[in-house]
Parts: structure tokens; C-alpha cells; sequence
């Protein structure tokens, strides 16, 4: 679509910080409380969600329909809402719900907002930390209980003195998993877990590339317009556009990007 207008580009920078402060609220009011059950989506794994999922993302959505009503919506519980603006967003209410249901601090609230062809605007929120990245329309920072910064990813030049997160070791198919370990062999320290928040760390520069596979789009539409925003470059394995998720990478800068791109496509 055209370049969106100042009054638009305000608009849904309003309604994105409206949509994770709602999100923010209801999911605060579920962590780490007893008795929070877990459902399980799937039957061959564990894939959990609870009512605080579904609660977000209702209260995400209302936020919207009301701010911005002729927008499509995108979510992992509800799936799609039609619009006619040309606009939608897409949330993960809770990314890393293992992480909530154990306690941990590393899940966030992801919300996106894409147009046919890019993301536009992206919003990674941890409440229970209380940090908001906010990447896209000519944003690009953190906002938190220490201040505002800027957002900027590292200038570092060769894998040997990289940083590489993924969420689980195994990454995906036994393929795929070889692929990412014969990058981590190349690379100064490879950690696993944080899920969305390690892409949020990519952003502030603190992480060199974040590496996985098997995600949806709502997995990753928020983060790649925070990570680029940054200056990072989020792709395909093949170097393709990765708003529809599959196997993803993420990367400081151009440099790291085609190291990791040419390692992963020899294994």
C-alpha cells in the first residue's frame, strides 16, 4: 500500500501501545498465580495455552476493533477478522507460554502490523519486566523501567565473535537441527530459550543472530519490524521474505547474515 500518512502512522502507534498496555494488564494479573492450567493444542506434543492467552488476545482485539475498525486482525487463538484498510495486525498474546506457565520472565506479548508486502510496525512487551521495544514508522526503542533508549543492533563482523540464541536445541526437524549446530560450532557462544525475547535483545544489541525453525507468522511479524528498525536484517534460510515464519534468521547486520546464511545452506 502507499506510505502511510502522519495521522495514520500516529494512529497505529497509539493503538499498538493501547493493545500491549490492555495485553500487559491481563496478563500480569495470571502470572505466577496458583492454580494457572494449561491446556494442551497438541496431541502428539506439549503445546500449552491457557485462559490468559485467550484473554490477551481478546483484549488485544477490542482494543483495535475499537481504535482502528477497519483493520484486519491476525491472531494465534482466534485467528483471522476481515478488514478494508489494507492494515492488519498480528498478535501472539503470551510467546513462550512454556515460559509463563513455569514462572520464567522471558515470554512477551507480540504485536505486529503489516501491509500486503512488509512489516510495518512491530511491539515486543514483557510486562513482568516492564520493557517495551518498539521498532518501525520511525521508532526505534526501548522503553522501560530504566528510561528510553534507542534501539541498534551490533556492528559485530564474523561468527567467531558472535552471540546465537535459538529457542530449543533441537530446531526443528534433524535437518534443520544439523544446519543450526554447524552454525553454533562457528560461533563465540550459542544459548537456547528467552523465546521472543531474544529478538528483542538482537534489537538492542546484545545478540548477533537468533536462529529457528517451524515458526508461524505471528511468531515473528513483531519482530521483524523491531529487529529492523534496529538495523538487522530478518530472512528466510534462503534469504527470502519471512513474514509467513518457517525457518528464520535474524541477524545484527548484513555481514553476519551472509555468514550465516552461507553455513546454513551447506549443511
Amino acid at each position: 500500500m502507499n506510505e502511510l500518512s502522519s495521522a495514520i502512522r500516529q494512529s497505529v502507534i497509539d493503538t499498538a501501545n493501547a493493545a500491549a498496555d490492555a495485553a500487559r494488564a491481563v496478563t500480569l494479573a495470571h502470572f505466577r498465580t496458583k492454580g494457572l492450567g494449561a491446556e494442551n493444542k497438541l496431541s502428539g506434543g506439549f503445546d500449552p495455552v491457557t485462559l490468559a492467552d485467550r484473554a490477551a488476545e481478546r483484549a488485544m482485539v477490542d482494543v483495535i476493533a475499537r481504535m482502528r475498525p477497519d483493520d484486519a486482525i491476525l491472531g494465534e487463538e482466534y485467528g483471522a477478522r476481515p478488514g478494508t484498510s489494507g492494515l492488519t495486525w498480528v498478535l501472539d498474546p503470551i510467546d513462550g507460554t512454556r515460559s509463563y506457565i513455569s514462572g520464567a520472565p522471558t515470554w512477551g506479548v507480540l504485536i505486529g502490523l503489516r501491509d500486503a508486502q512488509n512489516a510495518l510496525l512491530g511491539v515486543i512487551d514483557q510486562p513482568y519486566i516492564g520493557e517495551r521495544f518498539i521498532g518501525g514508522l520511525g521508532h526505534a526503542r526501548l522503553i522501560g523501567p530504566h528510561g528510553t533508549v534507542d534501539l541498534a543492533t551490533r556492528r559485530t563482523a564474523a561468527l567467531a565473535e558472535a552471540t546465537l540464541f535459538t529457542t530449543y536445541p533441537q530446531v526443528g526437524s534433524d535437518a534443520e537441527s544439523a544446519a543450526f549446530h554447524a552454525l553454533a560450532a562457528q560461533c563465540k557462544l550459542t544459548r537456547y530459550g528467552l523465546d521472543c525475547y531474544a529478538y528483542a535483545l538482537l534489537a538492542a544489541g546484545h545478540v548477533d543472530l537468533v536462529v529457528e525453525a517451524g515458526l508461524q507468522s505471528y511468531d515473528i511479524m513483531a519482530p521483524i519490524a523491531v529487529i529492523e528498525a534496529a538495523g538487522g536484517i530478518v530472512t528466510d534460510w534462503a534469504g527470502g521474505p519471512a513474514h509467513e515464519g518457517g525457518r528464520i534468521i535474524a541477524a545484527a547486520n548484513a555481514d553476519l547474515h551472509a555468514q550465516a546464511l552461507a553455513t546454513l545452506s551447506r549443511a
